[in-house]
């Protein structure tokens, strides 16, 4: 079965989304996500001009050399933009594989540990009665499980907090917002909104909060500290991951449990967080990762260390990275939570989907591949528009992390 043709859609249906799509002599197809949010075209000139050419004539069922040949032969290895084209070729390969063999591919790859998956919301308010609010609806709509985020007095914008509660995209159009932070106001109000969520609807909701980022390690030490009564599903991205020894201090501090990964994209990048067990959930996702094929190396190396996945499901991701997450979290043992924010109506006329919420999980209807396809037709009434996500700076106007 070899690969005839394989091209990028680029198309924004509410926001920005990349596409590859394999076709085979036999005349199966398949699709894999290419996004990188606010860097949409980089990844879609690479696998323009660098990848596609080297896939057509290839063995559409090689998916592992498929990995190791764009992996290894690129010589410059990892990175977003490089893991995020492998990521997409390889999605698309299972896709096919799972059409070719008529089963879906959380069949492939072990069959089903769970009958379903859980997943959480995100509610977001300026204020913490506004928070309560949208909390309420989370738990009204089934949720089991709702991340809170909470604008800070003082501070001008924050993330996670939007006027638009369902489909929040921080991207903008033309260039970048320049927020402004303070952790000190974070520090001394956070704990608050997170309290006051537990007052209203008690220890029945699991919490999860994202730090985004913003922290230094003793910071982060101090609130997860703080955050130890209310019992949060985890503290997310507490601190910036680069340096894996900063989450050390941390651990040595606070129970509150941490969650961390959605920017790094490679086995490597993870080891030391997982044989060290400073974290206890792994946040990529199959499009930050490298697909299927990685993504499922992470999770066994995470297996044997007690940590469990909860990878991103942001909007950011198109429904095409959303039923590749669910075909590999119905098929791991170590599967924790799902991220899940619905796509506007636009976005599921591009992107036809077999996964559907109910009760606070998602599940897939056993299609054969993934269980999503994409629509060209629709993609092209969707152009893309330019559009870059926000950056940080403290109150002094020193550049911070967004």
């Amino acid at each position: 079965m070899k690969i005839v043709d394989a091209r990028v859609i680029v198309c924004s249906p509410g926001r920005n989304f990349v596409t590859l799509r394999l076709e085979t002599d036999t005349g199966l197809t398949g699709v894999g996500d290419a996004t990188m949010n606010g860097r949409e075209l980089a990844v879609a000139a690479y696998l323009e001009h660098h990848v596609c050419p080297l896939l057509v004539g290839r063995d559409a069922s090689r998916i592992e050399d498929t990995w190791q040949y764009l992996y290894k032969g690129a010589y410059w290895r990892g990175g977003p933009v490089g893991m995020t084209a492998i990521a997409a070729v390889d999605m698309a390969l299972w896709d096919i594989k799972g059409k070719a063999a008529g089963m879906p591919v959380y069949d492939l790859l072990g069959g089903r540990s769970r009958d379903r998956v859980l997943v959480y919301g995100h509610a977001n308010g300026e204020t913490i009665p506004e928070v309560l609010e949208w909390v309420g609806r989370y738990v009204g709509d089934g949720y089991r499980a709702v991340r809170v985020q909470c604008g800070i007095p003082g501070i001008a914008s924050t993330y996670g907090v939007s006027s638009d509660k369902r489909y929040y995209e921080p991207a903008d159009v033309d260039a970048p917002t320049e927020n402004t932070w303070s952790s000190e106001r974070y520090l001394d109000f956070v704990p608050s909104v997170i309290e006051a969520v537990r007052d209203e609807y008690g220890f029945d909701v699991h919490l999860l909060h994202d730090v985004h980022h913003r922290l230094r390690p003793i910071e982060a030490a101090q609130l997860g500290k703080r955050l130890e009564p209310f019992r949060l599903f985890w503290l997310e991205d507490a601190i910036p991951a680069e340096l894996q020894e900063g989450f050390r201090i941390i651990r040595r501090h606070t129970t509150t449990p941490l969650a961390v990964g959605e920017v790094l994209p490679t086995i490597w990048d993870f080891r030391t967080l997982i044989v060290e067990q400073l974290i206890d959930y792994v946040r990529t996702s199959v499009q930050r990762a490298g697909g299927i094929s990685h993504l499922r190396k992470i999770a066994a190396l995470a297996e044997v260390h007690h940590v469990r996945l909860g990878c991103h499901g942001a909007t950011d991701l198109s429904p095409v990275t959303m039923a590749a997450a669910l075909n590999v979290d119905l098929a791991v043992p170590n599967f924790g939570i799902q991220e899940f924010m619905p796509h506007t109506d636009e976005t599921y006329e591009v992107f036809p989907r077999s996964y559907d919420y109910r009760d606070g999980h998602l599940d897939l209807a056993g299609e054969p591949g993934l269980g999503v396809d994409i629509d060209e037709e629709a993609a092209a009434r969707y152009p893309y528009r330019p559009a870059y996500l926000p950056v940080n700076r403290l109150e002094d106007g020193t550049m911070h992390s967004w």
